[in-house]
């Protein structure tokens, strides 16, 4: 990767530019350990730049005001088109910078960020109001507009797909975006706005800052000229910017946290079940929001389950992230790297049975933030690798007797992101997936997403939704209109 392929300056009304305290800071490739470049550090006047070029094309007769929704469509189509023509460029910025496997990142996430952008191409235009019959001397309609300029804060974890899954609904309904990405891993997204501006965005339409969360996330919210926040993190984090965002009576959607149980009962395909436990765990390193850290199993098929999850999970072996084949990569950054090893140590404290993994590992260079594949056996529902998240390669099992058993420890906890089921008996299926609380429930499958569908959470996993039609919601809002006749 050549230092010209790489952006790494604020992307501001169109141009990249340096930030006006001239600050940068180092961004690092976790699997080496060296540093890929220094990016620009937005403060608080950049963040208000950023606003002002975004609210300038919310205003009447602006480039992109004018614009026809089928143009709006088209420019996200060409983006999308690109994304997918560059989809290893774009995917080697990623792995680099995030340490997750470029299998993932070139043929996984990417085309996922593209596929998004068709889809919302195809809502430009259909964002439509309604007639509604009041009464015979009046004319009564509703219309759909933009909520405004977005704000938009995003992870580490998927840095360019969890961007664009908000990027794309706000420009199709013809919202204008200022996003900022996680520090961690601002490369993706940066190099995304450079496709943007090729593929014709309106400069001010999309603007990316870079910065630290306690700068640039709360001048973010903070702002006037912001109408509404998007966020993806931390229960903590959004717990924050809710009350930050009441100054200002700001729209905000979040999606948080999640300890989604992974239900395996005895009637279940076992085989199909051990290999969705390990993709419900170690895709992504674990460092999934929806991942599958709670794997349930009905008593009676413990032990046979157990021996094929951990047979599967020691045959799993850290490597180099640019290899094609490699499917574990490193975690995002020593930070990281430290909070999971902790977990792996509080799992050891309150009883748990470690049967696999619990270090970590290097892929022979004795660098690199990587940590073996993990699992816990005989953890009870009050363990804290049972309770909270840890977004990393560390699976905690319990064990239930029935179905209502395994609802209430399916339900155990303060999450509500995402669930699965397995079992060969469709009735139960479906009952579980009624009685588990949580925005997303797999039945016999883990990690399966599609645009069209929405994704986010119940309880302290946050409101609102990405994809699908419930998107929308986030980025527009009603007007009534009443015609007296």
């Amino acid at each position: 990767m050549t230092a010209e392929a790489i952006q790494n300056k604020l992307f501001i009304n169109g141009e990249f530019v340096d930030a006006r305290s001239g600050e940068t800071f180092a961004t690092t490739n976790p699997a080496t350990e060296e540093k890929i470049t220094d990016v620009a550090s937005a403060g608080a006047d950049d963040v208000d730049a950023a606003v002002r070029a975004a609210r300038a094309q919310m205003e009447p007769g602006s480039d992109w005001q004018k614009m026809k929704p089928r143009d709006r469509a088209k420019i996200l189509w060409r983006i999308a088109d690109m994304l997918s023509a560059r989809a290893a460029d774009i995917g080697r910025i990623e792995t680099i910078d995030n340490g997750k496997p470029i299998f993932e990142s070139q043929y996984v996430d990417t085309p996922a960020a593209a596929e998004c952008l068709y889809y919302f191409a195809g809502w430009s235009g259909k964002v439509t109001g309604e007639t509604i019959p009041i009464a015979d001397n009046a004319f009564t309609y509703t219309l759909r507009e933009p909520v405004g300029v977005v704000g938009a804060i995003t992870p580490w974890n998927f840095p360019l797909m969890l961007a664009v899954w908000k990027i794309a609904p706000a420009l199709a309904c013809g919202n204008t975006v200022v996003i900022k990405p996680a520090s961690n891993t601002s490369l993706s997204l940066l190099k995304f706005a450079e496709y943007a501006k090729e593929c014709g965005l309106p400069a001010g339409v999309l603007n990316v800052i870079p910065g630290r969360g306690s700068v640039v996330g709360n001048a973010l919210v903070d702002h006037p000229g912001v109408d509404a926040i998007a966020f993806t993190g931390s229960a903590e984090v959004g717990r924050g910017i809710m009350a930050r965002a009441a100054k200002t009576l700001k729209k905000v959607s979040l999606e948080l946290g999640g300890k989604s149980p992974n239900i395996v009962f005895a009637d279940a395909d076992l085989e199909a079940a051990a290999r969705g436990a390990l993709n419900a765990i170690f895709y992504g390193k674990g460092e999934v929001c929806a991942a599958g850290s709670r794997l349930l199993v009905e008593e009676s098929a413990h032990d046979e389950l157990m021996a094929k999850v951990t047979e599967r999970a020691n045959k799993m072996v850290a490597a180099d992230p640019l290899h094609p084949k490699t499917r574990l990569g490193a975690l995002v950054s020593k930070e990281q790297m430290e909070t999971v090893l902790s977990y792996i140590e509080a799992g050891k404290s309150d009883g748990a049975k470690l049967v696999a993994g619990g270090e970590r590992t290097d892929i022979g260079t004795g660098k690199g933030y990587f940590v073996k594949p993990t699992i816990f056996d005989d953890v009870e529902v009050d363990h804290r690798i049972a309770r909270e998240e840890i977004f990393g390669p560390v699976l905690a099992t319990i064990r239930f007797k029935d179905a209502d058993d395994a609802i209430a420890k399916g339900n155990a906890t303060v999450y509500g992101l995402a669930a699965a089921v397995w079992t060969r008996d469709i009735s139960k299926a479906h009952r579980i997936a009624r009685s588990i609380k949580a925005g997303t429930v797999w039945i016999n499958s883990y990690n399966l997403y599609d645009p069209a569908l929405p994704f986010g959470g119940f309880k302290e996993s946050g409101f609102g939704r990405d994809q699908g039609r419930d998107a929308l919601e986030k980025y527009t809002q009603t007007k009534s209109v009443w015609v007296n006749l």
